[in-house]
């Protein structure tokens, strides 16, 4: 009986931690246009990779664009949002997440190096952000189009 009881304490103790849980989904971005010499970099040790259209990129991934050369991401399939990267630009995602339960989605860029014109879509959820940060900054948006700039350090 005392094992019964216990394993039964043991088990709501569990759904009582678990029951304000709420599960992050790892949302997507991919390249869906490329001009010129662009890489990407998966999270990890990977080494840098020539991109390629339809390239998934995840949270963690970095894109980096070369002399004269452009990509075009679309965040959730664009449907969240477009992001224009320009020439010598470096960022990367450094949150790309969705709450389960509420909707709740959190997008975050990290730009080192260069310059991103976005275009996103009015957020689903009150709490759901879209944010840029550079190394000076952070920049959030609701739902419009804008451009962010960093200048390379001298």
């Amino acid at each position: 009986m005392r094992m019964f009881a216990a394993l039964f304490m043991a088990a709501l103790l569990v759904f009582a931690v678990t029951a304000g849980y709420s599960e992050e989904i790892m949302r997507t971005a991919t390249v869906t246009q490329i001009n010129g010499e662009v890489m990407v970099k998966d999270p990890g040790l990977h080494p840098w990779t020539k991109a390629k259209v339809g390239d998934v990129l995840n949270e963690g991934s970095f894109i980096k664009t070369g002399v004269r050369s452009t990509a075009v991401l679309g965040v959730d399939g664009g449907n969240t949002a477009t992001v224009d990267v320009s020439e010598k630009s470096l960022i990367s995602f450094a949150k790309l997440t969705k709450d389960r339960a509420s909707g709740m989605k959190r997008t975050l860029l990290e730009l080192s190096v260069g310059q991103v014109v976005i275009k996103a879509q009015r957020l689903d959820t009150p709490d759901s952000k879209f944010e840029v940060k550079t190394p000076t900054s952070l920049v959030g948006v609701r739902g419009t189009k804008f451009s962010v700039k960093v200048d390379a350090l001298r």
